[in-house]
């Protein structure tokens, strides 16, 4: 409701502020320009994700000190730390790097952010960029509408390198026409309540334009212009931070547990920068004046100085908060829990189930088979095959031949809904169910059923590896590698069907034997796809370095078949002994049926020569 208001009222103020002041459209244009110049450099950078970039990535973060460098450097060059951001919080998502890492990272994006406000300050006001603009925005619509996804990339590059010209232009004459008809100077404060009030304007700014860069661009132009003081400027600057912070916890409430944990870290780290930016501000602002001195910055250039001042802040907070990293990752770890709404439940686990051995072991056996389905559609999504694929008789060598896309699935988000909860839930109403005098004779068939539950956990966990290089090499260019992943799909799935073909039949020997004979089957598959692969890297076809991924995978695979084959072991086993089951009698009714039976014994004759005994 809020959202349907919110778009009608911002565009009646914009036409109406548009309508009453010439200057103010020029300013908004500038803004509009240099935020869609980001977006163009985030396109552009998004063309090399998946080759270059995460490899890179994935090399710089076993170290806090290459977390650091890299998102000081790859934040400096693209000009956006919300990229940087995205990028990290994937591979974080993935396990790929580990949440340290991804701390880093955002702490290294904090510091390579502060170099816009260099660019802004020290050539963006001071050189006649909007001249170099215009032919780097033709090179830039040139490689765009290339077919090679790496020279649109590139294309995209030049754009946004243009476009951000663009807007600083615009946005500095806005500024200086502005400053003629109105003087936004008077409303300079001074003293504690100017530094809170002006630091609530830098937040509220940036949370509006969802951007910190495009706030710096507007202090720094508004102060070349005389129109904000420069304590004001600190105090407005200390805010875009702040403010950059609300932008990415509205973005990752629906993200998944990576990026509310990246998300907490990032607030974690600019609160903290900005308490000490507040608290300390005049030793701050004595210390830039001599760094100033040392750099041979003017003290009557108030722009430089506000760059060096965001600089010093942010690269203040990471000395601070750098000893603290490994334990600000526990405590991320401890105290953010995945709870989704749409959290898995139990359909057999009822209390009742908890009176007889017979009907604890039915329930937890009819919950194993539930966790099994849900395993089983997460794993066909997790190999990019729809589930009826897989149970219809359709082929699976052309399904996974005509393949177009990988799905772009999150297993661990439906491992931590589907899996890992009900799963708790089994391991839990077994520990009840262990502790009850009346369900003990069943400990031994439900210490099989808890393994059969494990084993189908730790083959979704196989996929959750196996899909980020899946996601990856899946549908390569090579088709070498690309027959190699085919292969891998091809084998999980057809073993899939199986197994699902299995728990549907009524329990008998032969399910037994095909278990066994598919069991066999498997291992023999899992060493062909070895051999071939061997002969692949003697013949030169596939890269040492992918070969060692994709043996990675296939062991991966192998993992997941012989727990997904141990798991429906057990069931079929479970099933075959509750129907042979015989009847449990208490005490009191095999005493009757004793009496009974002997009775009947006496009343027979005896037996003769002639009648056998």
């Amino acid at each position: 409701m809020l959202k349907k208001i919110s778009l009608p009222l911002v565009l009646a103020i914009l036409v109406y502020a548009f309508w009453v002041s010439a200057d103010f459209t020029e300013i908004a244009a500038g803004i509009a320009l240099f935020m869609f110049g980001m977006l163009c450099l985030e396109e552009g950078f998004k063309a090399f994700t998946g080759g270059m970039l995460e490899g890179i990535l994935r090399k710089s973060t076993d170290r806090l000190w290459k977390s650091l460098v890299f998102g000081m450097t790859s934040t400096t060059l693209m000009q956006s730390s919300s990229l940087v951001s995205l990028i990290t919080v994937s591979f974080v998502s993935a396990e790929m790097i580990t949440l340290m890492g991804g701390i880093g990272i955002i702490m290294g994006a904090n510091i390579g952010t502060t170099t816009g406000a260099w660019l802004i300050a020290g050539l963006g006001l001071k050189v006649d960029i909007a001249a170099y603009a215009m032919p780097i925005l033709v090179f830039g619509m040139v490689f765009q509408m290339q077919k090679s996804k790496s020279l649109k990339g590139f294309g995209y590059l030049l754009l946004g390198f243009a476009f951000l010209f663009l807007g600083i232009h615009y946005m500095k004459e806005g500024f200086e026409s502005f400053q003629q008809s109105f003087d936004l100077s008077a409303f300079a404060m001074t003293g504690i309540s100017g530094l809170l009030v002006f630091t609530l304007i830098g937040m509220l700014v940036t949370i509006i334009m969802q951007s910190s860069h495009a706030t710096l661009l507007i202090i720094i132009t508004a102060l070349s212009a005389g129109q904000v003081s420069y304590e004001n400027a600190l105090a407005l600057a200390i805010g875009a931070n702040l403010g950059s912070t609300v932008t990415i916890v509205l973005g990752s409430i629906a993200s998944n547990l990576g990026g509310k944990r990246l998300a907490a870290s990032h607030v974690i780290f600019n609160v903290a920068t900005a308490s000490v930016a507040i608290v300390f501000i005049g030793q701050l602002a004595w210390l830039v004046d001599q760094l100033a001195i040392l750099m041979g910055i003017r003290a009557d250039d108030f722009l430089l100085k506000l760059a060096l001042f965001h600089t010093l802040f942010n690269v203040l907070g990471v000395l601070l908060l750098s000893p603290f990293v490994t334990r600000l990752e526990s405590l991320l770890l401890q105290h953010i829990q995945f709870k989704p709404q749409g959290m898995e439940q139990p359909q057999y686990l009822y209390p009742e189930a908890l009176e007889t051995p017979a009907t604890v072991v039915n329930a937890v056996k009819k919950e194993v088979i539930h966790l099994f389905d849900n395993a089983y559609g997460l794993l066909a999504h997790g190999l990019s095959l729809k589930r009826n694929t897989i149970d219809s008789q359709e082929s699976l060598t052309d399904a996974v031949k005509y393949t177009r896309r990988i799905f772009p699935i999150d297993v661990e988000d439906a491992y931590e809904e589907k899996i890992k909860s009900l799963h708790n839930e089994i391991v839990a109403f077994i520990a009840e169910a262990q502790m009850r005098e009346s369900t003990k004779a069943a400990t031994e068939n439900l210490y099989e059923l808890r393994e059969a539950s494990r084993n189908i956990v730790a083959a979704v966990k196989g996929m959750k590896h196996l899909h980020s290089n899946l996601s990856r090499h899946g549908l390569s260019s090579n088709l070498a590698v690309r027959e190699r992943y085919d292969q891998i799909r091809i084998h999980l799935a057809k073993l899939l069907r199986e197994l699902r073909q299995l728990l549907r039949e009524e329990p008998s020997d032969v399910a037994s034997l095909s278990l066994d004979a598919l069991r066999l089957a498997s291992q023999k598959a899992s060493r062909k796809m070895i051999d071939e692969l061997d002969e692949m890297i003697r013949h030169r076809r596939i890269a040492a370095s992918i070969a060692t991924s994709i043996l990675n995978d296939e062991a991966y695979v192998t993992d997941i078949g012989d727990n997904l084959l141990d798991a429906v072991s057990t069931l079929i086993a479970k099933r075959q002994a509750t129907r042979l089951e015989p009847f449990n009698l208490n005490e009191k009714e095999l005493d009757e049926l004793m009496d009974k039976t002997s009775q009947t014994n006496e009343s027979k004759p005896e037996p003769t020569a002639s009648q056998p005994e």
